[in-house]
């Protein structure tokens, strides 16, 4: 069983401007630091068209409920590749090393009227007999609040 997580991001940008701040090091980099990660290594390969992106960061646990900190500790490592084969659509997927679970989805951008809407589709699964519903409920609100964070960095990178 998996927990599914559709969240849009919305910006008052054309899509090529969006695709162009998802391929730039410094926009992911910002985002890592405004999802309060503690540490972080950002890699883009390629260009707007076509681009690899990996981001590894570690996080602090201190908001997540007792049940699920016993299982991923005081702080997490996540791991999230993407592989966009055009500007507008790329393919995701968040590990989190060591832990039975994993995020696989998409990310499309759709602009209509110079305003581009980004959705993310995920599927969350976690391979825990008795808790893993609960821990996948818990990493796809966790992995809301992430991209809501996202959003509010991406605002503000294409309002300067």
């Amino acid at each position: 069983m998996a927990t599914r997580l559709l969240h849009t991001m919305v910006y008052d940008a054309p899509a090529d401007a969006v695709a162009a701040m998802l391929s730039d090091a410094s926009f992911r980099e910002e985002v890592c630091t405004n999802q309060r990660a503690t540490a972080f290594n950002v890699k883009v390969d390629g260009d707007v068209n076509s681009k690899d992106v990996r981001i590894e960061m570690t996080q602090p646990t201190d908001r997540i409920p007792s049940f699920a900190k016993k299982i991923v500790g005081n702080e997490t490592t996540i791991v999230q590749t993407e592989k966009w084969s055009s500007p507008t659509q790329g393919d995701i997927h968040v590990t989190i090393p060591g832990k039975p679970g994993e995020m696989i989805g998409t990310a499309t951008l759709v602009e209509v009227d110079g305003v581009t809407t980004e959705t993310v589709d995920l599927q969350v699964t976690v391979k825990i007999p008795l808790v893993g519903g609960k821990i996948e409920e818990l990493l796809a609100k966790l992995l809301g609040s992430a991209m809501r964070a996202e959003e509010r960095t991406g605002k503000a990178w294409l309002s300067r």
